[in-house]
């Protein structure tokens, strides 16, 4: 047997640590002095501690360590879907977090030669077009922020679905509108679309019209200083909202292994504000 400040000493936990775990159920003394109150842990143990360790490595929780316990000792392959589950997650941190590298030594960079690291908005284009009417076949639905990624999926899923069972014909790229003027606790009023020639049932039209353009080579990450970037030329040049910015994808994320590949195009609708003629205004 070992007192708990040895067994804390081995597999390099806090003896606080290994009390709260034995609160929580993760990993209990194997006795328990009832004397004294003094703990110990049986030589099996340390495997176990040993093991709960690396699935913290891993960024596991702790409610997920004590269901990949369960799974272990039942021999089931959950904790291999699990284990898989995390490897992505990290991947997708490790891409997240080498772009952020890349965009923080850029901003290093511009800032040794002189520069503002905000100074590569001069280098977004802005293009006023007209867009004309279009039929929309679309979903629409308040999401959170963090659930985006999975309502793409499932969204177009069930659309892509319906083009084909009705043989309804696409003419044009998938898109999502936002409607929403800001973020509230339900979410984003969002539509997710895909333009098709036959006006049907589940259809609507859509007349954008006079639109700022800008077509965005990058990460979606870039998108919100396109946003930014949209609204300042629209109020500098005398213009305002109309109706629902939208995003038309013209590159598919489930095949682009790098995000630098995307390729998205942002639409605000705006019309020209009129300016009142004060020649014949009467002053006070």
């Amino acid at each position: 047997m070992l007192s708990i400040g040895e067994f804390s000493n081995i597999c390099k936990v806090s003896t606080k640590t290994l009390r709260y775990y034995a609160e929580i159920g993760l990993l209990e003394p194997s006795e328990v002095n009832p004397e004294n109150g003094y703990r110990y842990y049986a030589i099996e143990q340390l495997e176990k501690m040993l093991f709960i360790n690396r699935l913290k490595a891993y960024s596991f929780s702790l409610e997920e360590i004590k269901e990949a316990l369960y799974s272990e000792a039942a021999g089931d392959d959950s904790l291999q879907v699990a284990l898989v589950k995390k490897k992505n997650e990290i991947e997708r941190k490790m891409r997240s977090w080498s772009q952020i590298l890349t965009q923080l030594e850029t901003d290093i960079d511009t800032i040794q030669h002189g520069k503002s690291i905000m100074s590569y908005m001069e280098d977004i284009g802005v293009q006023l077009v007209d867009v004309p009417q279009m039929c929309l076949l679309s979903i629409r639905k308040n999401v959170q922020v963090t659930d985006y990624p999975a309502e793409y999926i499932k969204n177009y899923g069930k659309l892509f679905r319906r083009i084909a069972v009705d043989k309804l014909t696409m003419c044009g790229d998938p898109m999502v509108l936002f409607h929403s003027e800001e973020l509230s606790p339900s979410g984003l009023d969002t539509e997710f679309a895909i333009p098709v020639q036959e006006c049907v049932t589940g259809t609507r039209d859509f007349c954008p019209g006079l639109c700022l353009k800008t077509v965005v080579r990058g990460a979606y990450s870039e998108l919100p200083s396109v946003y930014a970037k949209q609204i300042e030329w629209a109020k500098k040049e005398g213009y305002q909202n109309t109706n629902a910015l939208f995003e038309i994808y013209l590159t598919d994320p489930s095949t682009i292994t790098d995000e630098n590949d995307n390729i998205t195009e942002v639409y605000y609708p705006v019309k020209k504000i009129k300016e009142i003629d004060t020649s014949n205004l009467t002053r006070l």
